[in-house]
């Protein structure tokens, strides 16, 4: 399965952004996608997740700003990330894996990464 995310930039804070990520390949391999991110110097962190039926997780810290979603006919996750702030500032990763979201099964597979930098 190969991921190609690609929406990031920068921003000025409180604006917004739409980042995209393309699944290829096995598509069958996976079902759940979701979004990390890791700023300098810190842990890649979970930002977002959605099922392949449309459940979505968030990280607290981003409730009520981002927005997850899918397109299943295009193997497409989006993030809406509305309202940033500069401690929003990292590389956004892009994941998928067969399973839930509390529960993988076989591979991981990470896109290569989007920078959002966030101005105050």
């Amino acid at each position: 399965v190969q991921l190609q995310a690609s929406g990031g930039g920068l921003v000025q804070a409180g604006g917004s952004l739409r980042l995209s990520c393309a699944a290829s390949g096995s598509i069958s391999s996976i079902s759940t996608m979701a979004w990390y991110r890791q700023a300098p110097g810190k842990q890649r962190e979970l930002v977002a997740a959605i099922t392949s039926g449309g459940t979505t997780k968030y990280a607290d810290s981003v409730k009520g700003r981002f927005t997850v979603s899918r397109d299943n006919a295009k193997n497409t996750v989006y993030l809406q990330i509305d309202s940033l702030k500069p401690e929003d500032t990292a590389v956004y990763y892009c994941n998928a894996y067969k399973g839930s979201l509390g529960l993988r099964f076989g591979d991981d597979y990470w896109g290569q990464g989007t920078q959002v930098t966030v101005s105050s």
